[in-house]
């Protein structure tokens, strides 16, 4: 199982180039986010973070378009009609990601939250770890359109990885709750601890389906 090597392109090279650049937006929308965070966390909003976070939104902007030239393509040209409904599911859950790294990022600019010193590592850690996750996910889908043998690899580490995201999160609200500050403000500092894991969850998810569709392209 998994051994298949092969190109479901060809017969339309302007689709390839599509998906290949979707593909790459969850890479640049995941890399810039680390960046983000980091800037955040010792800047809180100042202008480098509302460029980030702006650059942020413009990656989302530009994947919704690929999106919807992929979608038109795969209908109005009835390519690769066996797979159609597989292809467009991967789409629609890389959106999901890229949406969510968008969604987080504008989620920090407003609310504006106050980590404590003591938990910026962690802060940075959990977002290299979900980031990571998004990037694997987009390499695993990649590999889906020419190379299912590697599907496979790249799915185990996003498994891994969205593991210790888990235990990176959760040891983080351990230690917010366990603090003196306002509750408030652990509850604040929670819930977007949790909306930076989703998006490691969120992989996880379009990780599980991904390997359900090479199941079926491999029987």
């Amino acid at each position: 199982m998994f051994h298949i090597k092969f190109s479901m392109f060809s017969r339309t090279k302007s689709l390839e180039n599509k998906i290949d650049l979707f593909h790459d937006k969850i890479i640049d929308a995941a890399m810039t986010f680390k960046k983000a965070i980091r800037v955040f966390l010792a800047e809180q909003r100042s202008d480098e973070y509302k460029k980030l976070s702006k650059q942020i939104k413009q990656i989302e902007h530009d994947a919704d378009s690929l999106r919807r030239d992929i979608e038109n393509n795969l209908y109005a040209q009835n390519l690769i009609p066996d797979l159609r409904a597989d292809v467009l599911e991967l789409v629609e859950n890389i959106d999901k990601i890229i949406n969510r790294f968008d969604e987080v990022a504008y989620k920090f600019y407003i609310e504006r939250p106050d980590f404590p010193a003591e938990y910026h590592m962690r802060m940075i850690e959990l977002c290299e770890q979900v980031s990571d996750c998004a990037e694997n996910m987009a390499i695993a889908s990649r590999a889906f359109f020419r190379d299912f043998s590697t599907v496979r690899d790249f799915s185990q580490k996003v498994y891994f990885i969205e593991h210790e995201s888990d235990l990176t999160s959760g040891r983080m609200k351990e230690a917010i709750f366990d603090s003196d500050m306002p509750l408030a403000n652990k509850l604040q500092l929670s819930s977007l601890i949790s909306e930076v894991a989703d998006i490691a969850d969120i992989a996880e998810d379009c990780v599980d389906e991904l390997l359900i569709f090479t199941i079926k392209r491999d029987i």
